[in-house]
């Protein structure tokens, strides 16, 4: 699928379908919060979440108190959802509105989190773009939390095809900079008392070595 043809998608999903009619709809984000707090990182921890859309993950965020927010979706109007359910508290957060495979992060982040984004790139060279984006974006040291289907997981999701991945294929697609540290399956209970598994990893980025 195109950029283009991506970024019409997403617009219309977010245009007609509210924030409980998505089968990606969590009340509470766990898993992410629980990958969060085993780091302990700062309040002033650079974190960004990749395809964010209109999630609850950035509320919890801001009532953790972490400062140096990013909220990164390739769909205008789900970011203009989240910051109308916010308020005030918008003006806390960074919104960027971009496909992630085209990114240019202009600072690197100490968290980067992509909970069920990552799997939507199907392509090998918008894959391929997404680790070179990541390699600029997250900093030596960061970590790297990717939330992807499993491969006992749905094969489409929202309508379209998606690249299922297992610990093991997310381990070596990422070996030439990640560490992996921990993954685990999630069962994920849908607004339509569907289960969908996840895989789940967190990484750490190693410092650039010369051969």
């Amino acid at each position: 699928m195109s950029n283009n043809l991506r970024k019409d998608h997403w617009e219309n999903i977010y245009q007609t379908k509210q924030l409980k009619d998505v089968s990606w709809y969590q009340p509470v984000p766990e898993t992410s919060l629980d990958f969060l707090q085993q780091f302990d990182l700062p309040k002033t921890a650079k974190i960004i979440d990749v395809g964010g859309g209109d999630s609850l993950f950035v509320d919890y965020l801001l009532d953790l108190g972490y400062t140096d927010v990013s909220v990164l979706d390739i769909s205008e109007n789900a970011l203009e959802r989240a910051k109308e359910r916010l308020g005030a508290k918008a003006q806390l957060v960074k919104w960027i509105v971009s496909d992630v495979s085209t990114f240019e992060p202009s600072e690197q982040y100490d968290f980067w989190h992509d909970r069920a984004v990552f799997h939507f790139l199907t392509e090998k060279q918008d894959i391929e773009n997404y680790m070179t984006v990541l390699s600029k974006g997250v900093q030596t040291d960061g970590i790297l939390v990717m939330g992807t289907f499993s491969e006992s997981g749905p094969t489409k999701c929202s309508g379209i095809p998606i690249k299922q991945y297992s610990e093991k294929s997310m381990k070596e697609l990422l070996a030439t900079a990640f560490d992996k540290i921990r993954c685990l399956r999630v069962d994920h209970k849908t607004p339509f008392d569907t289960i969908q598994q996840f895989v789940f990893c967190g990484f750490k980025k190693r410092p650039f070595q010369l051969n």
